[in-house]
């Protein structure tokens, strides 16, 4: 199969050649970047250790000290706020790649390769989590969820935030359903064991309350977070290859099915609010500054509010979710976190119309235009750390961030300089060729501009 690709002077099909400084809005890339490398904070608390410690201080480990400046640090500034801004740059990624195709090339032909690419999204979803060993990949479902977005790309700013508005709804009331559907559980199961059996004969309905009660404690207290930890750590600590990609593989299939399932309109929320914020102008920092602060101010303050209710809990309870449970009254995940990661965003527009921190951000913007590169070679560098060189629940959680640190300084070095040399990252290379059909030359001459991607 082939395509009718109208040509460029150095013979590069138009609409698979890498975007100028002119039309690329640099800014993008390097919240990208900034997204990118903020993302490997929360990933490596899942690649070194068992990933039930993903967003939990493991109790075996001090609890004080540096081990919970990491831990509140990252949760509580990071914490689902990246990978939420790396969510909205998609959205508004797949506009500016549809409005590019469509000028480019009318008919069907537009379609025909977003789809292409989506579809080998996915594919390299599924590498990154079997065969790269990262079992919370996003391309995966991030492909499956982007299949969706083509018919909207005419949708008005108003339509899309309803959409947005009407997923956190949805969002909201499944954390709250799960929620409520757990207290259910632990009440019954309570009600059961203050009865004498001795006296009275538990009816099947009964005995069958009382094994999901019994079960749900022993998974989610303290004692039984630290078994299945240990249970982990078992199967992984000191593995070959083959044996840590069998273990991870039921572990992957779960989540990129049920997880998936569960969690969908999470992303299409943040797609839908990046297609939104890109129309509206509002990520490209055309409105009023005193916008930007206010939605900053806002946003920041009641995200980091509800964020520390939940954590001061969480800690004081030492992370026994069986307690927190019986505690908690209502879930807000989403709504802390699209409040918290637009505050973020509105912030970063703002330091980016300062020309002395713009400068400062654009360090980041190649580590942005690889972003595709670098997202898979995090995968890549931390399972050789990790289970190559024999690190996995080796490292107190603050040391974790010093092999973090290492992996940015790493991205960030090789990002400037291959772009100076190449067009593309590697990883983008060959997922261009795949969706257009068409290898396009890696090498940058002399008089290109080092920005085009």
């Amino acid at each position: 199969m082939s395509i009718n690709n109208p040509i460029a002077a150095d013979g590069i099909p138009l609409h698979s050649a890498p975007v100028n400084k002119k039309e690329r809005i640099l800014f993008l890339d390097s919240i990208r970047g900034i997204a990118l490398l903020g993302i490997l904070l929360m990933n490596s608390m899942a690649q070194s250790q068992s990933f039930i410690y993903y967003d939990k201080m493991n109790i075996s480990q001090p609890m004080k000290g540096a081990n919970f400046y990491a831990w509140l640090a990252e949760c509580f500034l990071f914490e689902g706020t990246m990978r939420g801004l790396f969510s909205i740059l998609f959205g508004a990624g797949t506009i500016l790649l549809i409005n590019r195709l469509v000028k480019e090339k009318p008919g069907l032909e537009p379609a025909d390769i977003f789809y292409r690419r989506m579809l080998w999204l996915l594919v390299f979803g599924l590498i990154n989590a079997f065969i790269f060993l990262w079992p919370g990949d996003i391309l995966y479902p991030y492909a499956l969820c982007g299949l969706l977005l083509f018919p909207f790309r005419n949708w008005p700013v108003r339509k899309l935030l309803w959409a947005v508005f009407f997923l956190l709804a949805l969002s909201v009331y499944r954390e709250n359903s799960e929620l409520y559907k757990n207290k259910e559980i632990v009440l019954k199961g309570q009600a059961i064991a203050k009865m004498d059996t001795s006296k009275v004969k538990l009816n099947d309905q009964q005995k069958e309350d009382f094994g999901k009660f019994t079960a749900f404690k022993d998974r989610n207290d303290t004692a039984g977070i630290a078994k299945a930890a240990k249970e982990d750590v078992k199967k992984v600590k000191g593995k070959n290859y083959i044996s840590i990609f069998r273990y991870y593989k039921d572990i992957n299939m779960a989540i990129q099915s049920y997880g998936f399932y569960n969690g969908w309109w999470d992303m299409l929320m943040f797609f839908f609010l990046g297609m939104a914020m890109y129309k509206s102008g509002f990520l490209t920092g055309k409105k009023p500054v005193v916008w930007y602060g206010i939605i900053a101010i806002a946003g920041i303050s009641i995200g980091l509010l509800l964020n520390y209710f939940l954590l001061r809990t969480e800690y004081q309870l030492k992370f026994d979710n069986y307690k927190f449970v019986q505690q908690w009254r209502f879930n807000y995940y989403d709504l802390r976190r699209i409040c918290q990661t637009v505050g973020y965003l509105s912030l970063l527009i703002l330091l980016y119309k300062i020309a002395p921190i713009r400068k400062l951000l654009d360090v980041f913007a190649p580590v942005g235009q690889m972003a595709f590169t670098n997202y898979l070679s995090q995968s890549i560098i931390t399972s050789v750390v990790f289970y190559g060189f024999g690190l996995f629940d080796q490292l107190q959680r603050y040391q974790v961030y010093y092999v973090v640190a290492g992996i940015w300084l790493f991205q960030i070095i090789f990002s400037h300089t291959w772009l100076r040399y190449f067009r593309f990252g590697p990883f983008e290379w060959v997922w261009r060729s795949l969706t257009y059909l068409y290898k396009p030359p890696m090498l940058r001459k002399k008089e290109e501009d080092s920005t085009a991607v």
